[in-house]
């Protein structure tokens, strides 16, 4: 089964706001940001319910990131390995 190097800290997204030019956070799991409790479920029930319809088949993770600058925001999918 493959994981998300990002959740999993196997890596660190540095993305850049296309507004401002700061420092995007990643605020996680599109999921965990939806659903706070999603993360009872198993990965495969969560993935049908974040509101992408090929996340379970391509096997990608979307992670919202957050400009704490200006606001603005974005989903980065990230390839699972």
């Amino acid at each position: 089964m493959a994981m998300c190097p990002i959740c999993n800290s196997f890596k660190e997204l540095e993305m850049y706001c296309s507004e401002c030019s700061s420092r995007l956070e990643d605020s996680g799991k599109v999921s965990d940001f939806l659903d706070p409790y999603g993360h009872y479920n198993d990965e495969e029930t969560v993935k049908m319910g974040d509101g992408y319809p090929n996340t379970a088949k391509d096997q990608i993770c979307p992670h919202l990131m957050y400009c704490n600058n200006c606001g603005y925001d974005e989903v980065k999918f990230v390839q699972e390995e």
